[in-house]
């Protein structure tokens, strides 16, 4: 016997423990391994490269409204799949994964709640439901967010995060972008703020309707942001675009929205902006004129 198998042999038995799978995230921005809890402490922002990684709608509402005001808006009922459609697996069957994976109903859930005392409704897109695509539940989803901040007197603060309109729903999904419009206008018609924060990645029907008709323009740091694709683009007009083209920065330096906003600052600058639009004091009181 080896002096290594006698060494072996004299110690206790361990186990081999169990790592989580979750413990380390490793950052789309630097490559680099973060740890998860840190992650989470510092709102999902990479501490290495300040990467902004996508959220979900629990994850957002958590970090921008008041602790404790809080109540997500019912989903609406609608066709689930209006066309029966079919790829290579059923539309139906990757509705329901998509549920099991992120616990929503669909792609945009709204919730009531207040910012820094400001009444307010916040709708959330949430990338890992099928990309954030717009169908008939986001489009409802969308509308009945609307409804609900005519009803409470406050504004309207959609964060989108798509790849665009949801082909499986074909036309249907097409019809959300003028309803979307539509519900922006009433909005509009009840003397109340829309306000957009753009999330990455907001691209396709989603960029071509409502995420580009808010009354103030908000973004995160380096996200993307396109309505067609950059090689699309470049093979159509035969140039090479710059590399920070379909950026946040790139769209601020060409005036298409008002402000890029890092994570950590948002919900004080939302207050603000809400505080300025509705003429409010915190709490939701119309100031004197």
């Amino acid at each position: 016997m080896s002096w290594l198998n006698s060494v072996r042999n004299a110690l206790p038995f361990v186990s081999k423990r169990e790592t989580p799978e979750n413990l380390w995230h490793k950052c789309k921005g630097c490559g680099q391994m973060v740890f998860t809890k840190e992650l989470e402490e510092n709102a999902f922002v990479c501490p290495k490269c300040d990467h902004h990684d996508r959220i979900g709608p629990n994850e957002r509402f958590r970090q921008l409204l008041d602790p404790g005001s809080t109540v997500i808006v019912a989903a609406a009922k609608v066709p689930e799949d209006p066309l029966k459609f079919r790829d290579t697996k059923r539309y139906a069957d990757r509705l329901k994964a998509a549920r099991a994976d992120t616990a929503e109903p669909d792609a945009l859930v709204n919730a009531t709640g207040t910012i820094e005392g400001h009444r307010v409704v916040v709708g959330v897109q949430d990338f890992a439901f099928m990309g954030g695509s717009m169908g008939l539940a986001v489009g409802e989803a969308f509308v009945r967010g609307v409804e609900t901040a005519i009803r409470e007197r406050c504004p309207y603060v959609i964060f989108t995060a798509s790849g665009g309109a949801r082909m499986q729903e074909g036309i249907f999904s097409l019809m959300q972008m003028p309803r979307s419009t539509v519900a922006i206008q009433m909005l509009h018609d009840a003397g109340l703020p829309y306000i957009v924060v753009l999330t990455d990645p907001t691209s396709g029907g989603v960029m071509a309707a409502y995420a580009m008709l808010g009354d103030v323009q908000i973004a995160e740091p380096k996200a993307t942001l396109a309505f067609t694709g950059r090689r699309v683009i470049e093979s159509t007009i035969r140039e090479k675009l710059p590399e920070d083209f379909q950026t946040s920065e790139y769209y601020l330096d060409h005036g298409l929205i008002d402000m890029v906003v890092h994570r950590h600052e948002l919900r004080a600058r939302l207050a603000t902006v809400i505080g300025y639009l509705c003429g409010q004091d915190r709490g939701g009181h119309k100031r004197a004129a």
